[in-house]
């Protein structure tokens, strides 16, 4: 793995594009439509359109418990620069609940399948531009296990590193031996499902996927020692080329968190930026999405 400190460009990061630099995009439009998964479950998914042909299409993988709709302002800006770009709720979280949560049975590999049905309905609509995956902290995490990933021209990961919980940044690691030993097992078994919102924890999750994540993240290898070889070799054989991009001012993950997770690719270009690098005060974990991170942070991102 390359290492390497922010230092005023990201070329690695410049995705490919169809064509020329081209034009930048005054507009774009979004439409709320939503994608139908192998097994039939309706997965809400939001499209932004450029108003011009699109050069590049992307998709945008969640954190955990994170809705899409925190992924909007970037998503717009995207589109309005000629990227056809797709949000969605994974299954069981925000948009895509349907019925009672106590009642669906999902975990994350399931969430890796849904999202290789996203994907393949971004490829379908991007009339064979470039596709580039950005995935937020766990929505970099399982690229391996998604039904066509082999077709991406690159992967970009948004402060994504194991969940392992003595590998946390300090903060956090206080409040996951409470997670993981005492609220997750205790709530799930009472509710059915993980109630995160009312405690303010993550947020609302199906049970399968809680207990999973949990598994993982007792672990010290996190997926890769819990789901075993197969896992392993799904990483090594992973071809999509990796850029991660982390901050060192982020309250969950770790360095060491980041450069385990990476370290399970056969290669990855590491990027670590300091908030003072971009002349910002705080990034954070969520920061990078935030509005009003246009000349800070997305435009480092993608040529104009």
């Amino acid at each position: 793995m390359q290492e390497a400190r922010y230092e005023g460009t990201l070329p690695a990061t410049r995705f490919p594009v169809r064509g020329g630099g081209g034009p930048a995009w005054a507009r774009a439009t979004r439409e709320d439509e939503p994608v139908t998964a192998e097994d039939g479950y309706a997965l809400a998914a939001s499209w932004y359109y450029p108003e011009g042909a699109a050069r590049g299409a992307v998709l945008i993988a969640s954190a955990m418990g994170v809705p899409k709709s925190h992924y909007d302002p970037f998503a717009r800006w995207l589109a309005a620069r000629g990227f056809l770009t797709v949000t969605f709720d994974y299954r069981g979280t925000g948009g895509s609940i349907s019925g009672k949560l106590r009642d669906l049975e999902a975990d994350v590999m399931t969430w890796a399948r849904d999202s290789g049905a996203v994907l393949s309905a971004l490829e379908k609509r991007g009339s064979d531009v470039p596709l580039t995956w950005i995935g937020h902290s766990i929505g970099g995490q399982f690229l391996p296990f998604v039904p066509g990933h082999e077709r991406l021209h690159r992967m970009v990961t948004i402060a994504t590193g194991t969940g392992y919980w003595r590998d946390n940044s300090p903060a956090t690691r206080r409040r996951a031996a409470f997670l993981w030993h005492v609220a997750a097992p205790v709530l799930v078994s009472a509710f059915g499902y993980f109630p995160g919102k009312r405690f303010r924890l993550v947020g609302d999750l199906p049970r399968g996927v809680m207990n999973q994540w949990r598994r993982w993240c007792l672990h010290p290898e996190y997926l890769v020692g819990v789901e075993g070889e197969e896992a392993r070799r799904r990483y090594a054989s992973c071809t999509v080329p990796v850029t991660s991009i982390s901050f060192t001012d982020d309250e969950m993950m770790s360095a060491r968190s980041i450069e385990v997770m990476h370290g399970f690719y056969p290669s990855c270009e590491m990027l670590r930026i300091a908030p003072a690098d971009v002349g910002l005060s705080r990034i954070g974990h969520f920061g990078f999405f935030r509005r009003g991170m246009e000349d800070a942070l997305w435009k480092l991102l993608f040529s104009a």
